[in-house]
């Protein structure tokens, strides 16, 4: 039976189809949620995709901080839920505080959406699992405000503990302290990822197939879990 993997959709989400279709190429089941249902449905893990929720309106992620399927998804990551939020999923996550820190304006002040050369500092987490240690891999990236702050307390912690996730390699493209792309909780259910991995899973439409690696983690990750 496969691992059934809720991708939720926000007023403004934009990436949820490319995120359903990544966990399914993956290998996995896709559920959608929607923000106003609190009811997770009994999925194994959840992906909170890319776009801009509630439009933004207020500050990247902070509304959609206080949808009804986040109360459940807050208390399910506590616990161990595997959750991983891509672009606008990892601001969400910040303002939720399930993640330290928080996304703001791109340092030069320009959306910047290129594809983007990450290394994978973090393979005991949930979702980086399939990688090797220090592995380069190109994913897209497509953000205005994707510069990752932290304090200086905040940013040593992370460091000393493997919990930078991905930096970003030849160039950073936002001006993110320490060059960081993504981040886990203490547990390493939790991640959150700038870029966009959802986009570089097949070859007729990514800049690679090194996108997959997440979901195939994911999976890996649930199948030990159960076994």
């Amino acid at each position: 039976m496969s691992a059934r993997v809720g991708v939720v959709t926000f007023p403004g989400s934009l990436d949820d189809g490319d995120a359903a279709r990544a966990v399914r190429v993956a290998g996995g089941e896709a559920v959608r949620l929607w923000h106003g249902d609190s009811d997770l449905h009994g999925v194994d893990a959840v992906v909170l995709p890319g776009g801009f929720s509630y439009g933004d309106y207020l500050r990247t992620g902070a509304i959609a901080r206080f949808a009804p399927v986040m109360e459940s998804i807050i208390d399910g990551a506590r616990g161990g839920l595997p959750v991983l939020g891509i672009c606008n999923g990892f601001q969400i996550l910040c303002e939720a505080h399930l993640l330290p820190g928080a996304l703001t304006r791109n340092s030069h002040l320009h959306f910047r959406n290129r594809d983007q050369w990450l290394r994978i500092t973090a393979t005991n987490t949930a979702w980086t699992n399939s990688f090797e240690s220090d592995q380069d891999v190109l994913v897209p990236l497509k953000s205005g405000e994707g510069r990752y702050v932290a304090d200086q307390a905040t940013l040593d912690e992370l460091a000393a503990n493997g919990r930078i996730v991905a930096t970003y390699q030849r160039g950073n493209p936002n001006g993110s302290e320490r060059d960081i792309a993504g981040v886990t909780n203490e547990a390493g259910n939790v991640v959150g990822l700038m870029p966009h991995p959802e986009h570089a899973i097949e070859a007729l439409t990514g800049p690679s197939l090194d996108g997959l690696g997440f979901f195939t983690s994911i999976l890996k990750h649930l199948a030990g879990a159960s076994a």
